[in-house]
């Protein structure tokens, strides 16, 4: 009797490696198309992950990485000596957290507003005039905010003169650049973001609404009780997820915005390694902002998933 628990097992055991058989034999086609992507992101990712021993290196291009004196950790603690190194990751971790909750509260709320629309014509046209902005690149969108928000003839300031509002200098001020950031990654983002949660929201029972119109309730009502706790999931999963991101406030968008004049508020981790690495030539120390960066944001991903799976029954592997 005790036997045939472990013998049920074993047989489950097999059939699920002859299952396992019986699949790759039918697919290994798409097993092999596979193959070219494989090694294109060994060659182009994984390798060139050895030069991370840069980080404990003072590397000098001409001696290599085997000839290169070892230093340890001496970056690493230069970079939290350093007064405009922290300085650097608070603007980071300012500016990541604003896009996220930001990137949440816009999105939902417009998705919510398009839900009570009735026109279709309307609703349609106005999802498209808001994802437009999320095809293009930030080089396309830096232009078109340089022109826009010029202190010398821009359309936005010369809307300010008709108001009796002086120029304002958006992108050369540190009083305005954080803020300049936020608005401009809310124009881009949140037509994609808002289709994401207009998608959670048709996933609703109608028949919910209609119980809820018998019962008396308003369209505020039914948003705050049935629409909202239908979309938390979602929100949950996409917030989370967004934890990642904590340390990667936007290289592409800042890099093509910034300038010297707003280093103070506006200069972020990705940029600051730019610069001290590729520019100034420091690649060690360059190298070991880099890693720390990279670690941190590996523990904050791991961390989202596990609070996605745990909250909103969602995983990825």
């Amino acid at each position: 009797m005790e036997s045939q628990p472990v013998v049920g097992k074993k047989t489950d055991s097999v059939i699920k490696k002859n299952k396992q058989k019986w699949n790759f034999k039918r697919t290994w086609q798409l097993h092999v198309l596979l193959i070219p992507a494989l090694v294109l992101g060994l060659i182009f990712q994984y390798a060139p992950m050895f030069g991370v021993v840069m980080a404990f290196q003072d590397f000098k291009p001409w001696l290599g990485f085997f000839d290169s004196q070892w230093v340890g950790l001496e970056h690493f603690r230069m970079m939290f000596e350093y007064d405009y190194a922290r300085q650097v990751i608070w603007n980071t971790l300012i500016i990541s957290l604003l896009k996220m909750i930001f990137g949440l509260i816009v999105p939902i709320t417009v998705a919510l507003l398009l839900n009570e629309m009735y026109k279709m014509a309307i609703k349609r046209t106005i999802q498209t005039i808001i994802y437009l902005p999320y095809f293009l690149s930030w080089v396309i969108l830096g232009g078109i905010l340089l022109d826009l928000l010029s202190p010398d003839g821009g359309l936005v300031n010369q809307g300010l003169l008709w108001f009796g509002v002086d120029p304002i200098f958006f992108l050369g001020s540190n009083d305005w650049f954080r803020t300049t950031v936020i608005i401009s990654d809310l124009w881009k983002e949140t037509g994609f973001n808002t289709i994401v949660f207009l998608a959670a929201i048709t996933a609703v029972n109608p028949s919910l609404y209609e119980a809820a119109v018998v019962d008396g309730a308003n369209r505020w009502k039914q948003t705050l009780f049935i629409t909202l706790p239908a979309m938390l999931p979602i929100i949950i999963v996409v917030g989370t997820l967004s934890l990642g991101n904590v340390l990667n406030a936007g290289f592409d968008q800042i890099f093509n915005l910034y300038n010297p004049l707003v280093y103070q508020t506006g200069d972020i981790i990705d940029t600051y390694v730019y610069r001290v690495s590729l520019v100034s030539g420091d690649f060690s120390y360059g190298t070991a902002v880099g890693l720390f960066k990279s670690v941190i944001s590996l523990v904050l991903i791991i961390v989202g998933y596990r609070l996605a799976y745990k909250y909103a029954n969602w995983r990825i592997f």
